[in-house]
């Protein structure tokens, strides 16, 4: 009987390790898919930000205002530099995340330079660490992990078939590599603001809903996404949506993003605490390294793949001082209450001496 519960134990405390890999798969997956339709199939990423983060925010107020964790400025800047690099510079652009956000916090004076913590210490290591590796991966590439080769379409289903030409990981000929750089770097510094606003916000209104002011936030940026995506695509043909395979990736990325994802975020927060869902980050490097080998015909270049490990690492480091601060936060808010605790409780002998004397 011993031994079930054990074994019911570990299984437990292994599911959301295990969910959390499948969700950095299936978000590299959903990454490739359409750096290919956009490169191969000349879908607009205006576009597809626009049905994405409609669909989303159907699905947002169908579902109780489900958290919906990306903002339209950050979409359209993720995609449009997506649609001119690959996703393994996708992955180092989303790992310097932390890294603009201790930068913002300490040009906003939200953080305390305290040189002598370790926390403090190993945010800016980490930050030095993630900058040179984003530095590897715009100006390096590197040879090739694996050449390009054609493949036979006629071996193939569907759904596989032209995998040589639709499987576009990297693709040098057609692609800005420093501009789609820039533009996923502007995506993740866009995040960072939006995450100290919300902050601020929950701060001076804490009695307000996360799910309400994350739900009205998306819905707001969907409108303004739709008339800033009008603007951009003003020729009808590409708002055009056909029964193919460009159709489903809109489907399933609004779907996983807006609905899936989420939800298993927040169950994993609940069950493991804060940071435990943001440690999994680095392992889509592990997945688009994969993907790229496997399943992509064109070039993956060790240069990239090199930067994007540098910037893990560097990203792991800032983590680590981030944890290290609220624990060191925590014990000092622990034993500042045991020491009003303590002047409480002699604060009131006199008064019951007094009673007493009486």
């Amino acid at each position: 009987m011993m031994g079930i519960i054990m074994r019911s134990v570990k299984l437990v405390e292994m599911l959301p390790f295990s969910v959390m890999v499948v969700m950095e798969g299936c978000t590299i997956l959903l990454t490739i898919w359409a750096k290919t339709s956009m490169t191969e199939y000349d879908m607009s990423p205006f576009v597809f930000v626009v049905y994405t983060h409609v669909l989303s925010s159907i699905i947002l107020l169908l579902y109780s205002f489900v958290f919906h964790c990306k903002i339209a400025v950050s979409q359209n800047l993720a995609f449009l530099g997506l649609s001119y690099s690959s996703p393994i510079l996708v992955c180092a652009m989303g790992l310097m995340l932390p890294t603009f956000s201790f930068l913002l916090s300490i040009i906003l004076r939200r953080t305390k330079t305290d040189w002598r913590s370790s926390s403090f210490q190993a945010k800016v290591v980490g930050t030095i660490i993630s900058i040179m590796g984003a530095i590897v991966v715009e100006l390096y590439k590197g040879p090739y992990i694996r050449p390009s080769s054609v493949l036979s379409s006629s071996s193939y289903s569907v759904l596989f078939q032209k995998a040589g030409q639709y499987l576009v990981f990297s693709s040098p000929a057609t692609e800005h590599w420093v501009l789609g750089g820039i533009l996923l770097a502007g995506a993740s510094i866009s995040v960072s603001v939006w995450n100290i606003i919300q902050i601020g916000t929950m701060k001076l209104y804490p009695e307000v809903e996360v799910m309400e002011v994350v739900s009205y936030y998306s819905l707001l940026g969907t409108i303004q996404c739709v008339i800033f995506s009008l603007f951009i695509e003003r020729s009808l043909s590409v708002w055009k949506l056909k029964l193919n395979m460009d159709l489903l990736l809109i489907v399933l990325t609004a779907c996983f993003g807006g609905l899936v994802r989420s939800r298993v975020h927040n169950w994993c927060i609940n069950m493991k605490g804060t940071h435990y869902v943001p440690m999994f980050k680095p392992f889509g490097i592990v997945f688009a390294t994969i993907f790229g080998v496997s399943l992509s015909a064109n070039n993956l270049h060790y240069g990239s793949v090199l930067g994007a490990v540098v910037t893990g690492v560097g990203y792991f480091t800032i983590m680590w001082g981030q944890i290290k601060e609220d624990e060191d936060e925590q014990c000092v808010n622990h034993n500042d209450q045991s020491h009003l605790e303590s002047a409480n409780s002699e604060a009131k002998v006199p008064l019951l001496e007094e009673e007493i004397g009486v």
